[in-house]
């Protein structure tokens, strides 16, 4: 984590700027509020440039463009949830007693994994990184209380309809009977817009490239790159449809602004359900030399009862690359899952035949020793294109 000490030892002056989202008002970087080195630690968002320096200017092109370009991460975001517990009601940002207890997780605060809110899902998020045993974590630790802002209270709108699908596609947790039970990120085909950059295990990462006429925002994980105009063409016909959508961009002051329409409902965002008439709206900000605001409305009402607006702060680390990804169907995920799935029908087939119980279907954890995160033996593994 990193401290603000001001130069004169006075507490740094209060300071807020706004970005209009959707016609409101919505903070994307919280007032640089009073603080003194004897209070410890201080949030990682009022170390931006653009707050701690009312002089800052950032960086800019030949031809007057901001320089948005870089090899970002939401690594420091893994300790913020998405939804905002109730205690904190409308406060987008902790006290600084409420931040300590965060910044006790470690660095990023706590490996929450940005997905789901609340305690239940603390446990899991460590188990899982235990058991891939990650090496990437972050270098500082943020003091929000939620990725969503809008609504004011932190917490999701309430559905109107089904929408699409959550998760990427696919049932994610099975059964497993067909290929097409596997979530797109399962099957290495995409995790969305939104999702390729939300928090996870590892490969968070995304790159920015400029020129007077496109950006091209490339991800790390599952290997998408977005190639956005910036010359004021249409969208897309309605017609064309793709897991990525039809984005077009422009400059907002010093924001870019990219609206994205004619996704498929076949790839959510996290868990979270939109339908094929969703119109994404991201809005990107330097705000420092090590850090970009990027912040996302999502207008879809089909699925919301009304748009909802989230924000991260995406930061540089040190020696952080963009590697290859070499997705190859969830290394032995899909073919195991296949196989057990495979064994579990033949078990029930006999216990029908016998008159028995049907036994209970094994979970990834492989019960009976179905285990699907291990590779199969030579004897019974599954060709997964012939189930054979």
């Amino acid at each position: 984590m990193r401290t603000l000490i001001s130069p004169t030892g006075r507490a740094a002056t209060a300071r807020l700027r706004t970005l209009t989202v959707s016609g409101l008002a919505a903070a994307v970087a919280l007032a640089v509020i009073p603080h003194s080195a004897a209070q410890g630690p201080v949030q990682a968002e009022l170390t931006a440039a653009a707050f701690a320096d009312p002089n800052w200017e950032l960086p800019r092109f030949s031809w007057g463009d901001p320089n948005l370009e870089g090899t970002f991460t939401s690594r420091d975001m893994s300790g913020v949830q998405m939804e905002r517990s109730p205690q904190y009601g409308t406060r987008e940002s902790m006290t600084p007693e409420e931040f300590a207890n965060r910044g006790r997780g470690g660095r990023g605060g706590g490996g929450l994994l940005g997905q789901r809110g609340g305690d239940e899902f603390e446990g899991r998020a460590r188990l899982q990184l235990s058991a891939l045993d990650s090496g990437e974590t972050g270098t500082r630790t943020f003091g929000y209380t939620s990725y969503l802002i809008d609504p004011p209270d932190g917490r999701m709108p309430a559905t109107v309809g089904r929408g699409g699908r959550g998760g990427g596609g696919g049932q994610a947790n099975g059964p497993f009977y067909t290929m097409e039970d596997f979530s797109y990120y399962d099957r290495c085909i995409t995790r969305g817009i939104l999702g390729s950059i939300m928090p996870s295990l590892y490969g968070d990462a995304m790159r920015i490239v400029q020129s007077p006429t496109e950006v091209a925002i490339s991800y790390e994980m599952l290997h998408d790159t977005r190639i956005i105009p910036l010359d004021g063409r249409p969208q897309a016909d309605r017609g064309v449809r793709q897991h990525m959508g039809s984005s077009v961009g422009h400059f907002e002051g010093d924001t870019l602004v990219i609206e994205t329409t004619n996704v498929t409902d076949e790839v959510g965002i996290g868990r979270y359900a939109v339908s094929p008439d969703v119109v994404l709206t991201e809005r990107i900000t330097r705000i420092d030399p090590e850090m970009i605001n990027y912040v996302v409305t999502v207008d879809d009402p089909a699925t919301y009862e009304r748009p909802w607006t989230f924000r991260m702060t995406l930061t540089t680390q040190p020696d952080y690359e963009i590697l290859e990804y070499s997705c190859h169907e969830g290394n032995f995920f899909v073919a195991n899952a296949l196989r057990a799935e495979k064994v579990y029908q033949e078990r029930v087939a006999d216990a029908v035949a016998n008159g028995e119980p049907i036994p209970d279907r094994p979970g990834a954890g492989g019960a009976a020793g179905l285990s699907i995160y291990q590779a199969p033996s030579s004897e019974d593994a599954v060709n997964i294109n012939t189930g054979e």
